[in-house]
């Protein structure tokens, strides 16, 4: 099999695993309503990480891709300490932005920045240059973001709110481009769980004389399991296993699955119903994310 045959191959099957772990990162707005009264969303969070990052921790030691022995390759400093305070930005400013400028805009520019500041980012500091394929497919897949969020009606403006949504998309945009260059010298499950443990603790504090007994209920322990296992382990290791394949830039792009995939579930799931516009912003999104997944030529 020709060697270029082989990495078209390799690249597709990478954007498939990225869109598989955005769909499951979709689900996290829609387990977040079913916990009990009492839960905060930087609880939430941090939570989210410590148990996510625990089990990718364990999952990693298990499989031998993670040791701690004195023979053990030595993990770079600096990339490491930037993966893990990447992620714990991410979290605190993206809820926080949420929180002062509505769910709406907080998630359409913490989400809909992303995929332009991590083109930027990996063209800068890894030479990798998007195709005019992706600046079409991501301009699509934006436009729909826009319409399928902003779709509730009008949308409250509030200006540090909207900063710290774009910080938390620096953020993700950070924490993606440096994970690739860690996911070129260790395996994947061991970037995610060295990532996501480095992470909790740095959010660690949010946790200390907070209110957990919400945890005790059923639903409660029912949505920190989700959200630990399934939209942390699960869908980060996925994410790590595709982003090996293909080029930053269009691995944040396929990220805008998440929005999408929320959306549907508010409808199917929620009994929620979405304005013509926001069915326009679905269509747009299936374009964007259809036409950047078969294109088999994703960078130069």
């Amino acid at each position: 099999m020709p060697a270029d045959s082989h990495e078209d191959k390799s690249s597709i099957s990478g954007a498939w695993l990225v869109l598989a772990a955005a769909m499951l990162w979709g689900t996290t707005g829609t387990a977040q309503t079913f916990a009990p009264a009492g839960s905060t969303p930087a609880q939430i969070g941090a939570l989210r990480l410590a148990l996510g990052g625990a089990l990718l921790l364990a999952w990693a030691l298990w499989r031998g891709e993670l040791r701690f022995s004195k023979d053990a390759p030595r993990w770079p400093l600096w990339a490491t300490l930037a993966a893990a305070a990447s992620m714990a930005a991410y979290q605190l400013g993206f809820f926080a932005g949420v929180a002062r400028a509505g769910v709406a805009l907080g998630t359409m520019v913490g989400i809909g920045s992303s995929p332009i500041l991590a083109g930027l980012i990996g063209f800068l500091v890894r030479g990798e240059r998007p195709t005019r394929t992706w600046g079409f497919a991501t301009a699509l897949a934006i436009a729909g973001c826009a319409l399928l969020l902003g779709s509730g009606g009008s949308l409250r403006v509030d200006v540090g709110g909207v900063l710290l949504a774009v910080g938390a998309g620096a953020a993700y945009a950070l924490f993606t481009v440096v994970s690739k260059g860690l996911l070129e010298r260790y395996p994947p499950e061991a970037v995610m769980a060295v990532s996501f443990c480095g992470g909790a603790l740095l959010l660690s504090p949010l946790l200390l004389g907070a209110d957990l007994g919400w945890l005790a209920q059923p639903s409660g322990w029912g949505v920190a399991l989700h959200l630990g296992a399934v939209t942390v382990a699960l869908a980060y290791s996925l994410f790590a296993h595709g982003l090996q394949r293909v080029p930053v830039a269009t691995a944040a792009t396929l990220t805008l699955a998440e929005p999408l995939t929320a959306g549907m579930l508010g409808v199917f799931l929620l009994g929620e119903r979405l304005a013509p516009q926001a069915w326009l912003g679905v269509g747009l999104i299936f374009v964007g994310l259809g036409v950047i997944t078969a294109n088999k030529q994703m960078s130069k």
